[in-house]
């Protein structure tokens, strides 16, 4: 009669429990309050005098609970300690000789969907008192499936909030290039851009000041994502002011690297090109700040060259080491093809880089023809080298001819 009373009192006590743990589950309350609940439940309803618990989580157990434990015991557990045999009901697990689990009893892996996400080791408050481990297994295993969902909730969360910043970043991106490029008989331009994931590092600018001056870049910022796209917004915001101001070529390169040294810190830095022809003079002006160096078509005679002169890339010195403003006179009839390291960089599945050899020589067969038609026959031997192996980096080829 004893006995009976005693198993209907723990059964109550064990409803109590169950509804305690899965009223504070539906009410959304926090993982600390349900890891608390859970520990109270086991020390007041349960008879257990010590335990610990270990959950999975990012390839390792984590400890959430440890108490009435005199010995050291680790705060995590990695996957390579511990070795589950599921079939014998065995649980190994190694551990250094500063940790033991000695004086605890008896152990419960915890499963979900054959996958063991908790450990629980118990302690009982005395030998007389029995155990009931199939409960206190299915009280356990409706706590880490929740604090699981938990996470995974989280998780999406994060990813949400993730995927809203690379739309803005994308948004962003797309603001900083021209709506729209020219193309009458005086100049066309065409431009090739492909990102290598939503929000890439390349800006292209290409901007009318007067009737006589026309100036153009492109840059390439290091990193990605919104940071990198808000940077290179703030770039742009900076060039497109210092273009009003008649500053002189060499104060807006200097004012534009003050201007990232002080935004950035020097943690990022930017390749740049920029260019300025003038058609009242037929002069070529520029800047090449550790970019890919432009190929310069000249369509008189017949030939080609590198813009390479400028100074180091912008944002990695507070003071620029040297500068060289690079001059082209007598051009009234040439391409300039700019480009970003992404072109080069492209690879086939052998490994093997595009490079700078392989685009000089297609520009040299191609001299001064329409920007649209050069850019369609490109890619097409591009395609064919690269097989279909897909891009590691931001791709983008602007290509301008003045006629």
């Amino acid at each position: 009669m004893i006995d009976e009373t005693y198993k209907y009192e723990r059964k109550g006590l064990e409803l109590k429990a169950l509804l305690e743990i899965t009223q504070a589950i539906n009410e959304n309350q926090p993982e600390t309050v349900l890891v608390n609940i859970f520990k109270f439940t086991c020390l007041v309803h349960l008879d257990i005098k010590a335990l610990i618990l270990y959950v999975y989580k990012d390839e390792a157990f984590e400890r959430k609970i440890s108490h009435g434990v005199k010995g050291k015991v680790p705060l995590s557990l990695s996957t390579d300690q511990v070795n589950d045999q599921k079939e014998t009901g065995q649980l190994m697990i190694q551990l250094s000789d500063e940790y033991s689990f000695d004086e605890l009893e008896t152990y419960l892996p915890v499963y979900h969907k054959d996958k063991m996400l908790a450990i629980l080791f118990l302690k009982r408050k005395s030998t007389d008192t029995e155990l009931d481990l199939d409960f206190t297994q299915a009280l356990a295993n409706i706590l880490v499936v929740a604090l699981e969902n938990k996470r995974f909730a989280r998780k999406q969360l994060q990813q949400e909030v993730l995927n809203r910043e690379v739309a803005i970043a994308s948004q962003v991106q797309q603001m900083l290039f021209p709506d729209s490029l020219p193309n009458t008989e005086e100049l066309k331009a065409t431009v090739t851009y492909y990102p290598h994931s939503m929000v890439g590092g390349d800006y292209y600018d290409l901007i009318r000041k007067g009737e006589d001056k026309v100036y153009f870049c492109i840059a390439d910022v290091s990193g990605k994502g919104i940071a990198a796209a808000l940077l290179m917004s703030n770039f742009q915001a900076a060039l497109r002011t210092l273009l009003r101001t008649d500053a002189d070529f060499d104060v807006i390169i200097h004012q534009l690297n003050h201007t990232l040294i002080e935004n950035t810190k020097g943690e990022r830095f930017i390749t740049f090109f920029l260019g300025e022809y003038d058609y009242k003079s037929k002069r070529l002006r520029f800047v090449n700040a550790g970019h890919n160096p432009p190929i310069l078509c000249r369509e008189k005679s017949s030939r080609t060259e590198l813009l390479e002169a400028g100074t180091t890339i912008l944002g990695a010195f507070e003071e620029l080491p040297f500068l060289e403003i690079g001059e082209r006179m007598d051009l009234d009839h040439f391409t300039i093809h700019l480009y970003t390291d992404g072109l080069t960089e492209a690879m086939n599945s052998e490994e093997e880089e595009f490079g700078e050899d392989r685009f000089r020589s297609y520009v040299d067969s191609h001299l001064c023809v329409n920007p649209e038609d050069f850019h369609s026959g490109f890619f097409e031997q591009m395609k064919a080298f690269t097989q279909d192996v897909p891009l590691r980096d931001d791709l983008t080829l602007l290509s301008l001819r003045f006629t």
